[in-house]
């Protein structure tokens, strides 16, 4: 298979990721035969320092005449003046928006040998595995106005959450199927006994429950969902949510795993590529790091299971993605540890060190 990726490193660690994603495709690509063209282009900060657009007309293009994306991350103190009429967050919403990749798939399964890098107990987190759709081009990251405003002499702001019937529709259609391919559960989470738009989330699931009826379906407060991530972790298997519920919920299940840089994401819709998959975007939950950037200690490991995801979603290499994944969960079990997830005492790996431990995995699998 020859597959066009295009690869946005972004900001701050994204580089370093996305450059060990790439050896590490190239690596498997050097066993099975396919062939991955990368074609590199900017997104966020460094794209409004070059063009002044954190979304570059020909990053769009790229994109939509690709097979998949490979994203680092963006954003960074050098352009976080929240006054600032272009920032690099614009770039990511804006290229969701511009692909219509309505949902994003987060995957949450705490790695055996990570148990200790979770502050919770490890009898918490036995048989966790569960699967997060985020409603993503839609409430209120999105929902217009969304202004400040002047009145009786005081500064007011207003952000306005926005859904529509097809948009909760869509999502949650996805979300049952997902379901019905797992555990046959899905929990919606709302905050309908506040928001106008939750109550018309929950009735669009409700309905759309009634195609799926050999899955059992869960209806969630996003306050209740947030404490049972942590004390019953195990009892979910799909949840569907809007935007930003999704956001804030998955940055909370990454306590399960021990690290933001363990979760991978892809952003889905429903546009197929050139082999008839969904063209998707792919990319680790975590930030742009600031603080660690350049020193050559990132994690990449949430970076390399979002490429299993493209292989899997968009590529339909199942066997590909999977010897990936072990050969991930084989390095873990060989000890290596990069900071984030490292215990006082042991050896903590670089980038660089984690990268090539996986493609040495990769060889022996």
């Amino acid at each position: 298979m020859k597959a066009k990726i295009v690869v946005l490193p972004g900001d701050g660690i994204g580089p370093e990721v996305v450059s060990a994603v790439e050896f590490v495709l190239n690596a498997l690509a050097d066993f099975t035969g396919h062939e991955f063209d990368f074609e590199e282009h900017l997104i966020g900060g460094i794209a409004i320092d070059a063009q002044n657009n954190p979304l570059p007309d020909e990053t769009l293009a790229a994109c939509r005449e690709s097979d998949a994306i490979l994203l680092g991350a963006v954003g960074g103190p050098r352009w976080d003046d929240p006054s600032a009429a272009v920032r690099p967050e614009q770039g990511l919403l804006g290229l969701r928006k511009g692909l219509d990749l309505f949902a994003n798939l987060r995957p949450v399964q705490p790695n055996k040998e990570l148990l200790s890098a979770s502050p919770l107990k490890s009898e918490y987190l036995e048989g966790v595995d569960f699967l997060v759709v985020r409603e993503l081009t839609g409430g209120i990251y999105f929902g217009q106005p969304s202004e400040r405003r002047s009145m009786n002499g005081q500064v007011m702001a207003v952000d306005t959450m926005l859904y529509s019937e097809s948009e909760i529709e869509r999502a949650a259609r996805l979300a049952f199927s997902l379901a019905r391919q797992r555990g046959n559960k899905l929990t919606s989470v709302d905050k309908a006994n506040v928001l106008e738009c939750s109550r018309l989330w929950r009735e669009v699931v409700a309905k759309v429950a009634h195609e799926f009826q050999d899955v059992t379906l869960e209806n969630l407060l996003v306050d209740a969902a947030a404490m049972h991530m942590l004390t019953r972790p195990a009892s979910f298997d799909v949840i569907v949510t809007a935007n930003m519920f999704g956001d804030i919920l998955t940055d909370e299940a990454s306590v399960l795993t021990g690290s933001l840089g363990n979760l991978p994401s892809a952003s889905v819709g429903s546009e197929k590529n050139t082999h008839g998959k969904p063209r998707g975007l792919y990319e680790p939950i975590h930030g742009s790091a600031p603080d660690i950037a350049g020193k050559g200690i990132a994690n990449p490991i949430g970076m390399i299971l979002s490429a299993a995801m493209l292989l899997r979603h968009s590529l339909g290499l199942e066997f590909d993605a999977a010897a990936l994944e072990s050969a991930v969960d084989a390095t873990l079990a060989d000890g290596f540890r990069t900071a984030d997830i490292a215990k006082p005492g042991e050896r903590v790996a670089s980038t660089i060190e984690m990268r090539d431990a996986v493609i040495e995995n990769i060889k022996q699998l």
